[in-house]
């Protein structure tokens, strides 16, 4: 038979069942019995054993002793790590870049934790001559960028040890100060610079989630002050946040409330 590059069309019943079988228990509260089951899948009870029997020795259904019911298996767990260490955070975040510059303009980022700071992993430019700088392996200062504020928000990461060098004469250079600003932008979910790293650089940044609800990115979008100015950010702030989400889905989130770092 000729290769077409493309699954099979015809679907195997048997195995059609057992995704049945597990979709039931994954939808249940607690355990289910073989009885149970068949009701919920309209499989016959003799059928519905045997695929237990089967997805058991697999690892993917759990016979309990105590109770003669079945719950999930741990090979769920082994085998989603293994796609959520397989996934790309670049390839999965890419396409929400490019949507981000066409609906704001600017340039959109993609930044992941570094030995200090959040350093640039990807980016993609604005279509306008005069743009955002962008470089890849740029480090987002902790303090004084809207990334960087982002990652001491929701990283887990302490505040800048010593004095914080004022970059700008909008630098947040106060430690009480910066402590507050990181209260809110937890509070509100996302972070803005308002020219506290470049006087003519603006950005606004949103964190990425992981899978177990950690900090895994942070998505920000920057522009020329005179361009990207108070309002343009505060309207990049709804396209921001959908693709931050968008793309924390993608990586395994599943809403899980994130914890927010201590400072």
């Amino acid at each position: 038979m000729p290769r077409t590059g493309q699954p099979a069309i015809r679907l195997v019943g048997s195995v059609q069942r057992a995704f049945a079988v597990i979709d039931a228990l994954a939808d249940a509260d607690g355990e289910l019995g073989t009885n149970e089951i068949a009701r919920r899948t309209r499989v016959n009870p003799s059928s519905v054993s045997r695929l237990l029997a089967t997805l058991v020795a697999g690892g993917l259904v759990e016979h309990v002793p105590e109770t003669g019911r079945y719950r999930l298996g741990p090979r769920f767990v082994q085998l989603g790590n293994v796609v959520l260490a397989r996934l790309d955070l670049r390839q999965i975040a890419r396409p929400h870049l490019h949507a981000l510059v066409e609906s704001t303009g600017e340039t959109a980022t993609l930044s992941t934790e570094g030995d200090r700071d959040a350093v640039t992993v990807d980016f993609v430019q604005s279509p306008f001559s005069v743009q955002g700088v962008a470089q890849l392996g740029r480090p987002s200062i902790a303090h004084a960028t809207a990334t960087g504020k982002v990652l001491l928000a929701f990283g887990g990461r302490p505040l800048p040890p010593g004095p914080l060098k004022s970059y700008t004469n909008r630098t947040i250079a106060k430690r009480s100060d910066l402590a507050a600003e990181l209260e809110a932008i937890r509070e509100r979910g996302y972070a803005y610079n308002f020219g506290e790293r470049e006087d003519d650089l603006h950005a606004v940044a949103a964190p990425v989630w992981g899978s177990q609800g950690e900090l895994a990115a942070i998505i920000g979008v920057q522009g020329p002050a005179s361009r990207f100015d108070r309002d343009a950010m505060h309207a990049a702030v709804e396209p921001l946040l959908e693709h931050a989400h968008a793309v924390s889905l993608e990586l395994g989130w599943t809403a899980l409330v994130p914890q927010a770092a201590e400072t």
